[in-house]
């Protein structure tokens, strides 16, 4: 049964559609059925350009990419989330909808924060340089995420996995 994960981000438009990339990415590449989606509370119609050259850069198909609302998710038909992880601080507090789980019920959520590299300094070889740092810091997330033993997890056990994996 595939693990499909959510990643929330207020503008959907750099560090969501960045984890979606890597995570779809890794779980190819590594043969694990976890199905990486990216969604915003205010979506901004588009994609960071910026980001779509940083998955690009790392052999990441960026086809279909756009930036959607979380509204998707909580809909009939959506696919059953077993993960919500928040990308930036002001997703991190918004109220989420409800969205709705596979039959564990409801998805195990975690925040794993990082810096808006929209905002760096240095003009665009500042903000190539910030968005390809932050695209390697989850990379290497998404690697550990992908490590763990998804399909016999309970939820206690997972989210302190997750958890774990913020605090590294």
């Amino acid at each position: 049964m595939t693990t499909h994960v959510l990643i929330l981000c207020t503008h959907n438009s750099a560090r969501s559609v960045l984890s979606e990339g890597m995570l779809n990415h890794w779980a190819g590449k590594l043969g694990k059925d976890v199905r990486a989606h990216s969604a915003g509370s205010a979506p901004s119609g588009r994609i960071n350009p910026f980001a779509v050259e940083a998955l690009q850069n790392a052999g990441v198909d960026t086809t279909g990419y756009h930036s959607k609302s979380w509204d998707e998710f909580s809909r009939d038909g959506a696919p059953p989330l077993s993960i919500v992880i928040t990308v930036c601080d002001s997703a991190a507090a918004e109220q989420c909808p409800v969205f709705f789980g596979g039959t564990g019920g409801q998805p195990v959520k975690v925040h794993w924060g990082y810096p808006d590299p929209s905002n760096a300094e240095g003009g665009d070889e500042g903000k190539r340089r910030a968005f390809e740092l932050t695209r390697q810091a989850i990379s290497y997330r998404m690697l550990q995420l992908l490590q763990l033993p998804l399909a016999t997890m309970g939820r206690a056990e997972l989210q302190q996995a997750l958890a774990g994996i913020a605090k590294a």
